[in-house]
């Protein structure tokens, strides 16, 4: 249910847009306290990356951030994720306002050792780019609340379901924007999305 409410919010405001300067919207449902508006965030979080060192949501202090879910040996939709993922990695390497963080979800194969091997076979460094495994309730836990999706499944190819979406937080954990990580106009997109959040919470962009 969230994320097709998710969605109808990413939808309603992309035909209603405005001319002039974008701001986008935060998405997912909110609720009101004594008159205020609390949007939803991404809660706190402990993972491992591929070089062994814990990574948490201190290291996104006043960063955006690009997130995903895939596995190492997904045979369908991940090799094409990580491709438009490089687009983002290489148009962004030297922007210090922005990282990526992609969660594997086979976290029994994906140890930090290959998880290594393969941030080094894409050449990234994980300054900019993190690939995290951990414990497996937290891993799939927080897909939801980044409104992507991942299941366990041994009738699908690999042995999981998951989404092939990138997502947007802001430096407020809010979720801002999101893709389709396989299709490369949408990722062409979603980078104009960055720029709009970038210019909207630090100014004008490098």
């Amino acid at each position: 249910m969230r994320i097709l409410y998710f969605l109808f919010l990413a939808v309603l405001f992309a035909c209603n847009q405005p001319s002039g300067p974008r701001t986008l919207p935060i998405l997912g449902e909110r609720d009101v306290v004594n008159g205020d508006t609390i949007y939803p965030a991404v809660p706190d979080f402990s993972f491992v990356d591929q070089d062994g060192q814990v990574v948490t949501n201190a290291l996104f202090a006043d960063k955006i951030y690009v997130v995903d879910f895939f596995f190492i040996h997904c045979p369908t939709i991940c090799p094409k994720v990580k491709a438009n993922g490089l687009r983002i990695y290489e148009k962004y390497k030297n922007d210090d306002r922005i990282m990526l963080l992609s969660h594997s979800i086979d976290v029994k194969n994906d140890t930090v050792a290959a998880l290594k091997r393969h941030a080094d076979k894409l050449g990234i460094e994980s300054r900019r780019w993190r690939m995290v495994t951990g414990d497996h309730d937290a891993i799939y836990d927080i897909a939801d609340d980044y409104f992507s999706v991942a299941v366990e499944n041994p009738d699908a190819p690999g042995g999981f379901d998951h989404s092939g979406r990138l997502i947007l937080v802001d430096k407020n954990r809010h979720v801002r924007s999101f893709c389709d990580g396989t299709d490369a106009e949408d990722v062409d997109r979603f980078m104009l999305d960055i720029d709009a959040l970038l210019d909207e919470q630090f100014g004008r962009s490098k």
